[in-house]
């Protein structure tokens, strides 16, 4: 075996010469050199180190390298002003044939250069940190939005409705968010839609980070309408009163599926009680603002339909204390002052005969009829009854002095059933039980003739709460005597409206004040006694919607009223199942 002097590279001896050309593997590994500040291998022509950075002087093929421990210092003169054959500050030695060098270029100081360096190795460090912290942020982004962003590939979005976006804002809670979103959605309940909007988004119990966008869920691709269900007068209502904050919230749609349950199949609901204060929106220059409880009539109207019930809003008309208090021109007038005439110290009455006031009311009916409402129905449809009546001023009695106030009513009644009834809903009337005796001074003072308004409106309510009826027929404690008084007024009504083809159907006392017997007992005599005396059906009136007690009677009750459903109608007597199914 051989080595070879130039690459000492091994080969055999049958080889006369080393497998690599020598000449040629020399001249290449002159082509390299290591670095006097890493010793690592360069280009033996770079003017620096691609490994440290260190500046170091090039050389030429013709150049010996030569290690040297010490870093060599740059000359300050150009490498042809120096003597062939000498040795360079640096270390570097020159072999064989001195070879000239052309001129070098001046180059800039040492100091320049590394300052230079420096300034490049901070803008490097600098693009880095800024690439990174772009990267995490993002990463971080994606993250949030990954908590906040619907999974909406599990969760079944109902048929027609869609999901929309909403971007959380500044101190604004779920609840807040579900708050305004559910008048609407499909849903009925906060806590409904507080659930679906959980489950789209995947939320957690973490409270909502500002900027965040998240979906609410459930919302109609078209608004939700409904309309009046075709019923005839004469179906057999069983139905109780709601007010407006009772409906509006989730207590009352459990109350009403409470009562669907129980055997009932009619809502009576406030638009506008005595107050004046409304309870749905209704844009109109003298709607009150504010104070709306149900948000969406319509909505409400139709998750009452879907129970297969009869829906019935309620409008108190001209006892009105907003109007009266807000708009004076409206209210009855004082003669001996001038000014709005007070009942009993109250400002509280419209004019009745103002048309502006009863323009007011037609178009609110007109609303809750293009809302779905199956029948409308009218309380305080009267005079006032109280107070100094002698002071009180009425517009008609300006250009017709001799006009009596039934006629004022009465006409009032004629044109409003008249109006509502091409929008297929039902007219009906609330009037004081009293007035079966038909007094004259009641007649006088409230302008309730009931032998005129049967002729005008489908329906009459008259309000028999026995604890009522003071002074009446010689009874102490009428409250106690639910027989005497229900089966006297109903008698007196049937005689009142002989003739004009009006449905009775009274509103029965379901509150125990001035009575000692109130119990579920007392609500089924009420109901049976009606019953026989020629009722269509009944209203429970409580004002606090406090049925507990009707709501124990009703199986009784539903035995009472079995016999007196209309044909073709299961359970419920709202006509047949086409005329009542839910659209």
């Amino acid at each position: 075996m051989k080595t070879c002097p130039t690459c000492q590279q091994t080969y055999t001896d049958e080889t006369e010469s080393c497998p690599r050309d020598g000449a040629r593997f020399a001249a290449e590994f002159r082509e390299e050199r290591k670095c006097p500040y890493c010793a690592e291998r360069i280009l033996s022509k770079a003017p620096v180190c691609k490994h440290c950075g260190h500046d170091v002087e090039p050389l030429t093929k013709s150049d010996t390298e030569t290690p040297s421990p010490a870093p060599r210092q740059r000359s300050t003169e150009p490498l042809s002003a120096q003597p062939q054959g000498s040795e360079p500050a640096g270390g570097v030695q020159f072999s064989g044939a001195a070879a000239s060098r052309p001129p070098a270029a001046a180059k800039p100081p040492r100091h320049k250069v590394a300052i230079g360096n420096l300034l490049l190795d901070l803008f490097l460090l600098g693009f880095i940190a800024f690439g990174c912290m772009s990267y995490f942020s993002q990463s971080d982004r994606a993250s949030a939005m990954r908590v906040d962003t619907p999974a909406t590939q599990s969760v079944a979005i109902p048929q027609g409705t869609q999901s929309i976006p909403h971007v959380v804002k500044r101190n604004e809670s779920l609840g807040g968010i579900v708050s305004h979103y559910l008048p609407e959605s499909i849903y009925m309940r906060r806590a409904e839609l507080e659930t679906a909007v959980r489950q789209a988004n995947g939320l957690g119990s973490n409270p909502l980070k500002p900027g965040t966008q998240i979906l609410i869920p459930g919302i109609p691709l078209q608004p939700i309408l409904d309309r009046p269900v075709p019923t005839p007068k004469d179906f057999v209502a069983r139905g109780i009163y709601l007010t407006a904050y009772t409906a509006g919230a989730a207590s009352g749609l459990d109350l009403i599926q409470r009562w669907k349950e129980a055997g009932g199949n009619t809502v009576v609901f406030d638009v506008k009680d005595f107050d004046g204060e409304l309870h749905v929106p209704f844009t109109h220059a003298y709607a009150p603002a504010g104070n709306i409880t149900i948000r969406n009539l319509p909505k409400f109207i139709h998750y009452v339909h879907s129970l297969r019930m009869h829906a019935i809003a309620r409008i108190a008309l001209f006892r009105d204390a907003h109007l009266a208090q807000t708009y004076p021109d409206l209210a009855v007038h004082s003669r001996k002052f001038g000014k709005p005439w007070l009942e009993n110290g109250k400002l509280v009455w419209v004019d009745p005969s103002n048309p502006a006031v009863q323009d007011y009311n037609l178009d609110l009916a007109r609303l809750a009829a293009g809302a779905g409402a199956d029948e409308i129905q009218f309380d305080y449809v009267r005079f006032p009854a109280e107070g100094d009546q002698a002071d009180a001023q009425f517009a008609f009695q300006k250009e017709h002095p001799d006009w009596p106030r039934t006629k004022i009513i009465t006409d009032f009644v004629a044109r409003a059933t008249d109006t509502l009834h091409p929008l297929g809903v039902l007219v009906s009337l609330d009037v004081f039980g009293v007035m079966a005796w038909a007094k004259p001074v009641d007649l006088v003072l409230t302008g309730q003739n009931i032998h005129d308004l049967s002729r005008h409106c489908d329906i009459l309510s008259p309000m028999i709460y026995p604890s009522h009826f003071f002074g009446f027929d010689g009874y102490r404690d009428p409250g106690d005597a639910p027989e005497h008084f229900i089966s006297e007024s109903m008698e007196r009504f049937e005689r009142a409206t002989a003739g004009s083809g009006v449905v009775l159907r009274p509103w029965l006392q379901a509150f125990g004040w001035h009575t000692k017997t109130y119990s579920p007992s007392y609500i089924v005599t009420q109901v049976r006694v009606a019953h026989l005396q020629g009722s269509v059906g009944f209203l429970f009136w409580n004002a606090r919607n406090d049925y507990s007690k009707p709501l124990e009677a009703m199986p009784e009750v539903n035995l009472v009223a079995e016999h007196s459903l209309s044909p073709g109608a299961p359970g419920g007597g709202l006509g047949s199942p086409t005329t009542r199914s839910f659209r």
